[in-house]
């Protein structure tokens, strides 16, 4: 099933997954001229694989719920944003708040993610290929993030139980963002998360920043000062 984005309207392309999860089918959408158009493949539940050959606008992606979504250029403000479940695969790089409060599924930046990149994360994973823009999983809750690149300032801040795993250069931790020692779990959650990347980054040359679980409760004899 192809889709002709000059010629046939977005919503074409966003409402054929319910009728594919109703009839139990498993379906390829190829999406040609996307142009930057915004909400591109955006709220689709059922287990179908979309390409989208062009870049996209804001929000590709979004609420993604079992689909894998392949996008063969770069995306704007924040694709897979919201997403459940399934898969999102960014062949170029990412805007502003890529992964923004993912409950679960995956997203993969073959290139550099800007600002705020996995802001808010409530599960999954996101792994970037290049390098991470600053505030990068500002108050993220669980999941995890690789970044195989450099990582902007205030990395991890407010961050809560989520994991990042970074390495290249930090060029500062936000608050309660803290280095921790790698485990066997943690070269073994890297190996997962970059098997499919050729050649795959050695996991011991990544660093893992956690939190320090300072922010989880207030002190009220803490001046502000953490």
């Amino acid at each position: 099933m192809t889709f002709d984005l000059r010629r046939t309207a977005l919503r074409g392309l966003n409402l054929p997954a319910p009728g594919c999860r109703q009839a139990g089918a498993s379906r390829h959408v190829v999406s040609l001229h996307p142009d930057g158009a915004h909400s591109i493949a955006a709220g689709v539940d059922a287990p179908i694989n979309i390409d989208v050959l062009g870049h996209a606008g804001y929000y590709a992606g979004g609420m993604n719920k079992t689909a894998t979504v392949t996008i063969t250029g770069s995306a704007g403000t924040g694709v897979a944003e919201n997403m459940m479940s399934g898969k999102v695969h960014v062949k170029g790089f990412a805007s502003n708040g890529a992964g923004a409060s993912a409950h679960g599924g995956t997203l993969v930046i073959e290139g550099d993610a800007s600002l705020r990149c996995g802001i808010s994360l409530k599960g999954g994973d996101i792994v970037v290929g290049g390098s991470a823009g600053s505030f990068t999983a500002f108050m993220a809750q669980a999941g995890r993030i690789v970044i195989c690149g450099d990582a902007g300032d205030a990395l991890g801040d407010s961050l809560y139980e989520a994991v990042i795993y970074a390495r290249g250069k930090v060029a500062s931790l936000g608050a309660d963002a803290r280095f921790e020692p790698m485990t066997a779990t943690d070269i073994a959650a890297l190996q997962e998360l970059l098997g499919h990347r050729r050649p795959q980054p050695r996991p011991q040359a990544f660093r893992k920043v956690a939190s320090g679980a300072s922010l989880y409760h207030w002190n009220a004899d803490a001046n502000q000062e953490y």
